[in-house]
């Protein structure tokens, strides 16, 4: 893409796992990294490429999925921005047979099996706070494995709803109550739901007609995050 890209030590500073580098370590990390933009509805990650690399997500959203022998979209996680993914062993970070996308516009640093030994393994601080995050994600990918294994749709939706939830910026700018809102479209939630569109939009509809939420256009609003919990969680 032609769009200048941003300069790598400013954002690699507001990635989690290099909090307690120095400017001086960061920016030797950033000598080891690509970095890249992708627009929105990009694959640029498929099943058929082999080599390993790491993917740090600094800006967007990016929707991990696979692929039936049908052609059946499945989507495995959506990350946020500030999260690491991609095929690297060392790391137990695995994309065989998966797809990313990005969803949103996305900004993205790239390295290589050689860098992240050198510049992440390398540091124990680094190294801890990976550790950290992709033990945080494991415990997520299992909650979601049993929420499918034993809750209805309207539980998983609205599991869905407040694992995705964020503060609406503009209340924060404003002052005042603090207002969530979902930035998924119903299609999306139904790939991380596991059921079709229209199911989706007749749960929520449910849940709009209840009061719990507001539906605007490719996003929610969450009014009530109490009565989704108890939805959830009974």
């Amino acid at each position: 893409m032609s769009e200048a890209l941003p300069d790598k030590t400013t954002h690699l500073r507001t990635i989690d796992i290099f909090a307690d580098l120095t400017k001086a370590e960061i920016e030797q990390v950033g000598k080891r990294t690509a970095m890249q933009r992708v627009r929105p509805g990009t694959v640029f990650y498929s099943s058929e490429q082999t080599a390993e690399v790491l993917f740090i997500l600094k800006e967007g959203r990016v929707r991990l999925y696979h692929l039936s022998p049908e052609g059946k979209e499945l989507t495995t996680a959506i990350l946020e921005a500030g999260t690491i993914f991609g095929e690297m062993a060392m790391l137990g970070q695995r994309l065989h047979e998966s797809y990313a996308e990005a969803l949103t516009p996305c900004l993205l640093c790239l390295m290589s099996r050689e860098d992240v030994k050198a510049s992440l393994l390398s540091d124990p601080r680094i190294a801890a706070r990976i550790a950290e995050m992709l033990g945080n994600r494991l415990i997520e990918t299992q909650r979601r494995l049993s929420d499918f294994a034993f809750k209805s749709i309207p539980q998983r939706l609205a599991s869905v709803l407040l694992q995705h939830a964020r503060p609406v910026r503009r209340k924060l700018l404003g002052g005042g109550e603090v207002e969530l809102e979902v930035p998924f479209t119903h299609e999306a939630m139904g790939a991380l739901v596991g059921t079709h569109r229209e199911t989706i939009t007749k749960v929520l509809n449910e849940f709009r007609t209840a009061g719990w939420i507001e539906l605007k256009r490719g996003r929610v609003l969450i009014l009530d995050s109490q009565q989704l919990v108890a939805i959830s969680d009974p």
